[in-house]
Parts: C-alpha cells; sequence; structure tokens
C-alpha cells in the first residue's frame, strides 16, 4: 500500500454518514459520505477506502463541518466539529452497507 500505516488507516474513517443527502449523491454521483478522523488528509482517506472495502476510489472531497451552538436553559454550549470525507468510486465499484461487508 502507499506510505501509510495499516493501524492509522484503520483510525482514519469513523463511520459511514447515512442520511438523505448521502444517498441522493451516492445514487447521482456513485460517491460514498463517511464521517473520518478531523486530522484526516484526502491520501490517507483513498487508501483506507482502498484498504477497508476493497474498492477503486476516484477522487475525494473533504469538508469540514463546523458543530452547531445548542441551549440548555441557560447554559449554551457548542458541539464538536468534525469533517466529511466525499469519497468517488470509479465507475463499475460499489459499496454496500445494507450486506455487512
Amino acid at each position: 500500500m502507499s506510505g501509510f500505516s495499516q493501524e492509522r488507516l484503520m483510525q482514519v474513517l469513523l463511520a459511514p454518514q447515512i442520511s438523505e443527502k448521502a444517498t441522493f449523491i451516492a445514487d447521482k454521483n456513485e460517491q460514498v459520505v463517511f464521517k473520518v478522523a478531523s486530522c484526516a488528509t484526502k491520501p490517507e482517506v483513498k487508501a483506507a477506502v482502498e484498504l477497508l472495502f476493497k474498492v477503486e476510489v476516484k477522487s475525494v472531497q473533504i469538508a469540514n463541518v463546523k458543530g452547531k451552538v445548542k441551549r440548555f436553559g441557560k447554559m449554551t454550549g457548542r458541539r464538536k466539529g468534525w469533517k466529511k470525507a466525499f469519497v468517488c468510486l470509479k465507475p463499475g465499484q460499489e459499496i454496500n452497507f445494507a450486506a455487512g461487508e
């Protein structure tokens, strides 16, 4: 694999992002959305997806999601920010989470 350790790649992907928007993107653009570690880079995300799901990745886009401000009575707090990765798969490739890979 490229120059990343296997232990590091196992920690990069946190969870698939399952939402209405993510499902729409998956159907339209052959992309899959993941919640990733906040220190993850595009090459690390690409290598991790290829290692874990045995698919070929065409490209990766990353977005930082800012945490929302929430109130509990008088107290205001802030949720943590997190990082989202849009992984574009090569044609003919797919990741099926329902099958329990």
